[in-house]
C-alpha cells in the first residue's frame, strides 16, 4: 500500500517490488531492482527515506525517524527480516540482520555486517567493514572478503526476486492436495554462511 503524506508520494523505480501488504508513505525514494517485504512499514512522513539500487528490506522491517531527518540505505543494504531502521544510515553493501535495531544519527559504513537481534545505539560510528553484534552492539572483528562474497551471493537472490515477484507472484486460492513435482528440489548454489566457511 502507498500513500500520500503532506503533498509528498513516494517514488518507486518500475524494476522495484513492493509487496501489497507493505506499507510506504511520504517522502520515499526507492531505486532500481529494490525488494520490499509483506508487513515492511517505510514512513517518510517526517523525514525523507531514500532507498538506492539493489537494496532489500525484508519482511517485517520498519524505517522511520526523528522529524527532519534522513534516512538512507545506500547501494546494495541488505535489511534482514524484523529489522528497525531509526534514523540511520546504512553503507553500501552492508547487511543487517534479523530483528537489529539501527538507531538514530547511527552511520554504518560500506560492507559491514551487523548481527541479528544487535541494537547499535544512538550517534554511535561503524567504520568500513566491521562486524557487529551484541546488546549493545560493539566490534567484535573485520569483515573477510570471503563473508562480502557469501553477502554478496544472498544480495544477488534479493537482486533477482523483484523481477521474480512482477513476473510470477498473484493471488490464488491453495491446493487441497500436495503435487508431486512440490518433492523436487528448488535448491539453487547458495550455502549458509556456516555451510562456506
Amino acid at each position: 500500500m502507498i500513500y500520500e503524506f503532506k503533498g509528498y508520494k513516494p517514488v518507486v523505480h518500475p524494476t522495484a517490488f513492493i509487496h501489497p501488504q507493505a506499507v510506504v508513505t511520504g517522502n520515499v525514494i526507492i531505486g532500481k531492482d529494490v525488494y520490499i517485504g509483506p508487513g515492511c512499514a517505510l514512513r517518510g512522513d517526517w523525514g525523507q527515506i531514500i532507498i538506492e539500487d539493489n537494496c532489500n528490506v525484508q519482511e517485517n522491517c520498519t524505517i522511520h525517524m526523528f522529524p527532519g531527518t534522513t534516512v538512507r540505505l545506500k547501494e546494495k543494504a541488505h535489511i534482514g527480516h524484523g529489522a528497525i531502521i531509526h534514523g540511520a544510515t546504512i553503507g553500501r553493501n552492508c547487511m543487517v540482520g534479523m530483528n537489529a535495531v539501527v538507531m538514530d544519527n547511527v552511520i554504518i559504513e560500506d560492507e559491514c555486517i551487523v548481527g541479528a537481534l544487535a541494537f547499535v545505539k544512538a550517534d554511535t560510528h561503524i567504520p568500513t567493514r566491521s562486524v557487529v553484534v551484541g546488546n549493545p552492539a560493539k566490534i567484535v572483528k573485520q569483515v573477510s572478503d570471503q563473508m562480502i562474497e557469501w553477502k554478496d551471493q544472498g544480495t544477488q537472490q534479493y537482486m533477482q526476486l523483484p523481477s521474480d515477484c512482477h513476473d510470477s507472484l498473484k493471488p490464488c486460492e491453495p491446493l487441497t492436495e500436495v503435487p508431486d513435482y512440490y518433492y523436487e528440489s528448488m535448491a539453487n548454489n547458495y550455502k549458509t554462511w556456516n555451510e562456506t566457511k
